[in-house]
């Protein structure tokens, strides 16, 4: 239009308020509008602390505190940057930098074991840490994407959808958030209930509240007070639950059990270097008489620590004066880790085998979950020349076929089940659970993890490992070729522990720990009954809140 001067004038449309917008874009628009618009470098700035506050809450920097809010920077850019591709990136860049700072053992693994380069190290590193941080993309993706038409509190979405992200995603290195707990017995109790992704629910729940009072304190009030209520019920739970398997400890009959570490170098194993094999055994066995004179009822040796190779039809020891029998100045029976196979050109089995008092064979168990690019190669037997890329040896182990107890028989003529486990399968929940179906009297661990040094990797393993006594209610005894060995009551409590060292830097005889454990039959919990129904249930819900978006 033209003004009184004839000049031409643009008429601006009038922007519609909130109030003229019909009804259903209204809802839109305040379900969509974000809390706090976030640019690219807040969103970077909060997600690499959120992943920082991760892995400081681990083993082995102890600062299990920050677990409590270590999801609250990163909920904020899951919730606030300005798209969801961005949301979803930086979400993938928290859980990469969480375990970029909890798995950096691993460069050095790489250089070691696989003869890698630094700079070859160094990108398998990385694609390694994106992979296993896929976890917080997936959750994040799913969190704003639910959010963004459904204003579930935090507090009840996040733990949900973590709980979801851990249960569907495999990792090559099995970990959970709730390990940051580990050494909290009262926080973990639940274990037995809901597996180690009912403590993860626990943390996200916390982290989510904390959350909602931030961003919205007036809306967040109530969800808040039913998550204190909740955390406040989980520690009655797990107080009221170690008092009562206390009593049941007291109460129970006992086994004094020895333990050698014999603290080999990992390039010096005896099976694979026969001119160490004899000084190697000979450590073990004075070890063992030691622990025999000072009362043990059960003698164990590590993962493969019997430094030759044993046939699959080995029914008793050698005789005495042989450079191969076992058992030298004592007659304990002995649980030990050896490989076996059914000719040397046959594939050999990680085995752990019972000798009873008379040196026979009582039972044999063998690995069943073997470790991906160190027992087997995942895809070999389709792509055979994938072999050609790793070290001599390596993928070359069988399985074994099922879980199964070890008879001990004691002096009084009682019989306790012995529940070998060979390593890493302790920190696997639904393997726990073949063996706890069985009811052992008592969990042993078999373990080498001399591969991965002694600063981190040893004592996150053994993290892991207190769930499994929790989850079975029963006492594991550990025993880790150089460290760390430990006895875990059943509430969770490492009531023993040793030490970690790399031998290949820092050269250690061979040493001993002795301890007296309860032995009470695992298996009765509500997890070993239900298994993960808690993190199904989670990943139902989580479904139907995104369905629910969709319509």
């Amino acid at each position: 239009m033209r003004g009184a001067a004839g000049r031409t004038t643009k008429v601006r449309p009038r922007r519609a308020s909130p109030k003229t917008l019909p009804v259903e874009d209204r809802l839109v628009s305040a379900a969509t509008r974000r809390p706090l618009a976030l640019g690219l470098w807040p969103c970077l700035a909060l997600s690499t602390l959120s992943g920082c506050l991760w892995f400081l809450s681990c083993t082995p920097f102890h600062l299990s505190a920050l677990s409590w809010v270590a999801m609250v920077p990163v909920l904020f850019v899951v919730e606030g940057a300005q798209t969801r591709a961005r949301a979803i990136l930086f979400s993938w860049w928290a859980g990469t930098v969480m375990v970029g700072g909890g798995f950096y053992w691993l460069i050095e693994l790489l250089q070691r074991f696989a003869n890698l380069s630094l700079l070859a190290a160094l990108g398998l590193y990385v694609l390694f840490c994106a992979y296993q941080g896929s976890v917080f993309l997936l959750c994040g993706w799913a969190i704003r994407a639910i959010r963004e038409r459904n204003k579930v509190p935090m507090a009840m979405l996040a733990p949900m959808a973590m709980v979801t992200c851990e249960l569907v995603v495999p990792l090559l290195f099995p970990s959970h958030l709730a390990i940051m707990q580990a050494w909290h017995p009262m926080v973990i109790q639940i274990a037995d209930l809901t597996g180690p992704m009912g403590v993860t629910a626990l943390l996200l729940m916390i982290n989510g509240a904390i959350y909602d009072l931030l961003a919205n304190r007036k809306r967040a009030v109530l969800p808040a007070l039913a998550s204190a209520l909740v955390l406040a019920a989980a520690l009655l739970y797990g107080s009221a639950r170690i008092k009562q398997v206390d009593a049941l400890m007291a109460a129970a009959p006992k086994l004094t059990v020895g333990v050698v570490q014999p603290n080999v170098a990992y390039n010096l194993k005896g099976v694979m270097h026969p001119e160490q094999a004899q000084a190697q055994l000979a450590a073990l066995q004075e070890q063992s008489r030691k622990l025999a004179a000072a009362g043990a009822e059960l003698i164990v040796w590590s993962e493969t620590s019997y430094p030759y190779l044993l046939p699959r039809d080995f029914a008793s020891d050698f005789p005495p004066g042989s450079r191969f029998t076992i058992r030298s100045g004592f007659t304990t029976p002995l649980l030990m880790g050896a490989l076996t196979h059914s000719s040397p050109e046959m594939h050999a089995h990680n085995s752990a085998l019972l000798l009873d008092g008379n040196g026979h064979v009582a039972g044999r168990y063998d690995k069943m979950r073997l470790l991906a690019f160190g027992e087997h190669v995942p895809g070999a037997e389709y792509f055979p020349g994938l072999r050609k890329y790793l070290p001599n040896g390596t993928g070359s182990f069988i399985p074994g076929s099922e879980a199964n107890t070890l008879p001990l028989v004691k002096a009084d003529g009682t019989t306790v089940k012995l529940g070998p486990i060979i390593c890493y399968e302790d920190i696997l929940p639904q393997f726990l659970r073949s063996v706890g179906a069985l009811h052992p009297h008592l969990l042993i661990n078999l373990t080498n993890d001399t591969w991965f040094g002694e600063k981190a990797e040893p004592w996150q393993h053994l993290a892991l490992a207190v769930f499994a006594s929790v989850e079975q209610r029963t006492t594991m005894v550990r025993a880790v070729n150089s460290g760390v060995s430990a006895i875990i009551d059943a509430n969770g409590r490492v009531a023993e522990k040793t030490y970690a060292i790399d031998p290949y830097w820092h050269p250690r005889p061979a040493d001993k720990m002795l301890a007296r454990v309860a032995l009470i039959e695992g298996g009765h919990t509500i997890y070993q009954a239900v298994g993960n129904l808690f993190a199904y249930l989670c990943t139902a819900a989580t479904a139907l809140l995104w369905g629910y978006r969709m319509r």
